[in-house]
């Protein structure tokens, strides 16, 4: 009985932890949505940036930009002085498809 109890246990401390992981990747996601969503709004695509510190609020703010940079949505403007975030055109169709899938209150205004 015992054995059964703690594998039950071991059992259920994996499921939580697996949903906590689901949760995060998720949450990710959505992170990734709303950044490219302000930066969209803002019209920030190419060579028209903004700094990242327009964007502390978002948590995880730093894993976002280095999944969007791999996968080429981003680009990234090192000054001196700051870091800027923009758009990459050459996406926008795809960019814009994966905001409105995260971001299901702004799928009537997209269309």
């Amino acid at each position: 009985m015992f054995l059964l109890k703690s594998k039950i246990f071991h059992l259920e401390k994996h499921l939580n932890n697996l949903i906590i992981s689901i949760s995060m990747v998720e949450n990710l996601e959505l992170t990734k949505a709303q950044i490219m969503f302000k930066l969209m709004r803002k019209n920030n695509w190419d060579n028209k940036y903004d700094r990242t510190e327009h964007f502390k609020r978002f948590q995880g703010l730093d894993d976002a930009i280095k999944e969007l940079l791999k996968k080429e949505w981003l680009i990234v403007h090192k000054k001196p002085a700051y870091t800027g975030i923009a758009l990459n055109s050459q996406y926008k169709k795809e960019i814009i498809e994966f905001i409105v899938d995260k971001m299901s209150q702004i799928r009537d205004l997209m269309k």
